[in-house]
């Protein structure tokens, strides 16, 4: 008999730019160890997720990490008090800083997390990222943090065209003159604040990791992936699992050196020499996730596992040649579900 548990879950809006959110219920509801209910923590009235009754059991909407802990911890004392959540998944880099700093908090209302340390969270960071690959020996391309459209014109000859311009949270564009990095650095200024992180360019071909951390060393699981399709924002819309020893052990390196707490994704670039520059590490489970699911490795269900204090023997496999290929359907609802969410502010 699976355990029945109550589950809380940001990254409802599956849409061209999906949150990892519907793609970590899928996995949940497919677990053979738990019975879960899914209770969605919604952002804005028109994320997919909301209506995808199928999946999300109730939904609540939530403050804006902009509106600072206290709100959020309000919010989520009122919804705990209905729903009695056992574990909490978030699923946006923009909103993990405030989870993760209320971690205590929520874990004496009952609610356990699996998220990385404050000081994980900022050492990885984009801002921080030579650093990091100086201190674990981690081949990381050359970056930098600007703060003013006045430092753009400085940038070489420390930094050759084309460079990437990115943002501290999303969002990174190639830039091949000054007047291309100043108009992405106003757009990413604009949408998310400072700094800009320029970051050399490296040719070769991208591919990524999925992982889980166990917060003393080891690496409960991981699958490399290759994208097959990416849309114009860059993300993966198809994408094949390898059998990629140093892409593996090199994720094994950075969990083991770290010891990650959390689910992580690892942004690399292969050269054509076969060398790995880590590009990126983003601090939580992505939005390809039912990939590894579908390769063999649970790894949100294994996430719940461990915050609730269950044994998980780490994965040893998983199948090299599966793919995932995401399409869109139209989901009808009508209006007045809309207005209820609106109006009270849970479905």
């Amino acid at each position: 008999m699976r355990t029945k548990i109550t589950v809380a879950v940001t990254g409802l809006n599956n849409t061209d730019n999906p949150g990892p959110g519907i793609p970590v219920i899928r996995s949940l509801k497919e677990s053979d160890f738990f019975e879960v209910r899914v209770i969605g923590l919604a952002y804005e009235n028109l994320e997919p997720g909301i209506y995808m009754k199928d999946l999300v059991d109730k939904t609540y909407q939530i403050p804006y990490p902009t509106a600072g802990t206290e709100a959020l911890i309000s919010r989520l004392e009122y919804v705990n008090s209905v729903e009695n959540i056992q574990v909490l998944i978030p699923n946006f880099d923009a909103e993990l800083y405030s989870f993760m700093k209320s971690a205590e908090k929520l874990d004496e209302m009952g609610i356990k997390t699996w998220l990385p340390t404050l000081e994980q969270f900022e050492e990885r960071h984009k801002v921080n990222l030579s650093d990091f690959g100086k201190k674990y020996d981690v081949k990381v391309p050359e970056s930098k943090a600007i703060f003013s459209a006045g430092e753009i014109y400085s940038l070489t000859p420390e930094f050759k065209y084309p460079f990437l311009v990115k943002g501290k949270f999303y969002d990174a564009y190639l830039a091949y003159n000054p007047e291309q990095v100043k108009m992405h650095f106003d757009k990413i200024i604009s949408k998310w604040g400072g700094p800009v992180i320029i970051q050399q360019f490296v040719h070769g071909t991208e591919v990524n990791v999925i992982a889980l951390g166990d917060g003393r060393g080891t690496t409960v699981g991981a699958v490399p992936m290759r994208k097959q399709y990416i849309t114009d924002k860059g993300k993966a819309w198809g994408g094949i699992t390898l059998d990629d020893k140093r892409m593996l052990a090199l994720t094994h390196k950075i969990i083991n050196a770290t010891k990650w707490k959390g689910g992580m994704e690892l942004e690399l670039i292969k050269t054509h020499n076969n060398e790995l520059y880590l590009i990126e590490i983003n601090p939580r489970i992505p939005a390809w996730v039912y990939l590894a699911v579908g390769a063999g490795q649970n790894l949100p269900e294994a996430l719940v596992k461990l915050a609730l204090g269950y044994e998980v023997t780490p994965f040893d496999k998983y199948d090299v040649g599966k793919m995932f290929i995401r399409y869109s359907w139209d989901m009808i609802t009508d209006i007045q579900t809309f207005e209820r969410l609106s109006t009270f502010g849970e479905l």
